[in-house]
């Protein structure tokens, strides 16, 4: 869990352990971090299909990866890494999310194979904490483009403008086990506010994402991530009129601070027909499903043909008319 340490000298902003610069002035921090010992030395199981990290612990025993089902290696790391600090907790049990999963099969639609729900064959279902930051920042923005709004005898106009905007509860992905459509998906259905201590009860069988960064490269990737989102915000709110080109934007921190937290879900690997299939559920949420699933191609052809005679006979038609 980071400590708590002394604002920084210059502009007073939060310092958290690791920290080589303050993330907001980057003025030096000129100490020596003290890490605990557990830091230092980090096992972890690596999987040699999606390259997800997880923590390794032997009461697990758990020969797959709970992402994809790949093989596992043990790493074990010299350098520290960034380490969760807080836990969000499992709503729903194993069973639930099962149930979860047989119903939204059912629920595919049309185009899906008709024996979809009958004949899926469940492979394996995990629990597990897919791990990211959580960010709140105070961003001042400085943009300049050209737009149409405003032009005259001229296609374009100068524009330019400043604003400040919070970002509150901004959560940025971190591991590599889910896919980044999958981390925006789910992330709606997490309440951020109800969180667990470490130390304290977790699910006896969920396996734990690992960090991979050491604070320095977190930093980087937590700032232009934070920079994407304030350059979004301009161009879709700020910026008149219909077209711009030529955008531009400074972006300067007055605030920052990032928590580690780990994200119930339930990844499932279900087979059909020889193929294999994920499906991933929110451990908060048993609706929120993100998933794979087989389409029926007699289905798709006979939509297609339909449609072909239908536009044959509206063809026809016209052709008679005009006769």
């Amino acid at each position: 869990m980071s400590q708590q340490l002394p604002p920084c000298l210059r502009c007073q902003s939060a310092i958290e352990t690791d920290d080589l610069r303050c993330p907001v002035c980057y003025l030096a921090i000129n100490r020596a971090p003290a890490l605990p010992a557990a830091a230092i030395r980090v096992q972890t199981l690596r999987c040699r299909s999606c390259g997800a990290a997880l923590e390794y612990r032997a009461s697990l025993q758990a020969p797959q990866c709970a992402f994809c089902g790949g093989v596992l290696a043990l790493e074990e790391k010299v350098d520290p890494v960034e380490q969760a600090e807080r836990y969000l907790p499992f709503i729903f049990d194993r069973q639930a999310a099962t149930d979860a999963y047989r119903q939204w099969l059912g629920q595919l639609g049309w185009f899906r194979p008709s024996n979809l729900t009958s004949n899926a064959r469940l492979e394996s279902l995990h629990a597990l904490w897919w791990i990211g930051w959580v960010v709140n920042a105070d961003v001042l923005i400085t943009w300049t483009a050209d737009s149409d709004a405003g032009a005259q005898r001229a296609k374009w106009a100068p524009h330019s403008g400043e604003l400040g905007t919070m970002f509150d509860g901004l959560v940025i992905p971190a591991g590599r086990g889910l896919t980044a459509a999958e981390c925006v998906r789910l992330i709606p259905s997490y309440s951020l506010g109800n969180t667990s201590d470490p130390a304290g009860p977790q699910h006896p069988e969920a396996v734990l994402e690992r960090f991979e960064l050491p604070r320095s490269a977190a930093r980087s990737t937590i700032l232009e991530t934070i920079r994407r989102q304030a350059e979004s915000e301009v161009q879709a709110q700020h910026i008149p009129g219909s077209r711009f080109r030529n955008f531009h934007a400074a972006i300067r921190l007055r605030s920052l601070v990032s928590r580690r937290m780990a994200f119930p879900a339930y990844v499932i690997a279900y087979r059909y027909h020889g193929r294999l299939y994920r499906t991933v559920i929110s451990g908060q949420v048993p609706s929120c499903i993100i998933g794979e699933a087989p389409r029926s191609v007699a289905k798709v052809i006979l939509v297609v043909v339909l449609a072909a005679l239908a536009l044959g006979g509206l063809a026809l038609g016209l052709l008679l008319q005009l006769r």
